[in-house]
């Protein structure tokens, strides 16, 4: 059966997930990279190092954001998300690196050792921080038979 996610149905798969693919457009190009992120408040939260990204985003914050889930080619999710980039300074910037932190580490194989840029205390000073006001959303799923 293939079917559309309703608006829970899309914020609970948001909120149930931690790697995305952001998409961002710039001169004539477009960069898709995978960003771990949380999603709080009709936003996706999530940080960065200075880079191609980065530039893109504050030059054109106008963005797209996906997130799928997929057991097999017959059962899968999917969301996609539109929305602007917005960078972020202060308490709002330390409180969602902490948020990144807690939902991020429980998901490694290896609690000792943190991502290469993204929970090093060294480096999180330099990290930019931001968020992606949602706009729009869209979901779609497959399912056939129960799973395993």
């Amino acid at each position: 059966m293939l079917g559309e996610l309703n608006k829970r149905e899309i914020i609970d798969f948001l909120e149930s997930q931690f790697i995305g693919r952001l998409g961002c457009h710039l001169d004539g190009e477009t960069y898709i990279v995978p960003i771990n992120y949380v999603y709080q408040n009709n936003a996706i939260y999530a940080h960065s190092g200075d880079g191609k990204k980065i530039k893109m985003l504050r030059a054109n914050p106008k963005v797209c954001f996906q997130v799928d889930e997929i057991d097999n080619m017959f059962n899968w999710k999917s969301a996609i998300v539109w929305g602007t980039f917005e960078e972020l300074k202060g308490q709002e910037r330390q409180q969602v690196m902490q948020g990144l932190i807690l939902r991020i580490m429980p998901s490694t194989d290896e609690p000792g050792r943190e991502p290469s840029h993204a929970i090093d205390p060294v480096l999180q000073d330099n990290l930019i921080v931001y968020k992606i006001n949602i706009q729009e959303a869209t979901g779609r799923f497959e399912l056939h038979g129960a799973k395993d």
